[in-house]
């Protein structure tokens, strides 16, 4: 881009994620050159995953305390999502999230279907998320879920109608970005029609 130049990075915090102050020289639309100071929280990439079951017209989503959330709002601190994580090192995206829903859903999906990729809050943080969609069985539930102790994760695993999750996307009590999106996507293609 030839409207940045004199790029300088200066790391701020760097415990679970790394926060960077960037100072830049922008070239605005008038020609002028201003001095930008930018800060950007980097933690990665990230999958999600809308697991929906056309025979019994349902969706599994889950339920956590999101720290962040809870400090913007008291009373929201308690976050209805699709499954989701970030991605590890060198991890495939699609790798990523059949290993997430076995984690945190209990559910082991042969192959998830991904359908967009976005910055959910490209202002502030580098994260891209990978969004993908995946029908599920009863026969192909492994396990409770719940997530990973050793990640400190208390997930408990929702299975709701796909009526009643638009009812709760239309009410607010889903105001996660990457769930929207995807509850959006699955009534735009019509997933949880029969073929």
């Amino acid at each position: 881009m030839n409207k940045l130049k004199n790029i300088t990075t200066k790391i701020l915090a760097n415990e679970w994620a790394t926060l960077n102050q960037i100072d830049y020289d922008f070239q605005f639309n008038d020609g002028s050159w201003k001095r930008v100071s930018r800060e950007s929280y980097d933690r990665g990439n990230g999958t999600c995953i809308l697991l929906y079951n056309k025979e019994k017209a349902t969706v599994i989503l889950t339920k956590q305390f999101r720290m962040p959330a809870y400090a913007n709002n008291k009373n929201e601190g308690m976050s209805i999502e699709v499954c989701a994580g970030a991605i590890d090192k060198n991890e495939a995206p699609e790798v990523c999230i059949i290993r997430e829903v076995e984690e945190e859903v209990g559910y082991k999906i042969p192959k998830a279907t991904k359908v967009l990729e976005a910055y959910t809050s490209p202002g502030a943080v580098t994260e891209k998320m990978y969004l993908f969609v995946a029908e599920y069985t009863d026969a192909m539930q492994v396990n409770e879920g719940g997530g990973l102790a050793s990640e400190n994760e208390e997930i408990e695993v929702m299975e709701v109608s796909f009526a009643k999750a638009i009812e709760m996307m239309n009410d607010q009590t889903i105001m996660d970005a990457k769930t929207i999106m995807l509850l959006q996507y699955a009534q735009i293609h019509n997933l949880l029609i029969p073929a």
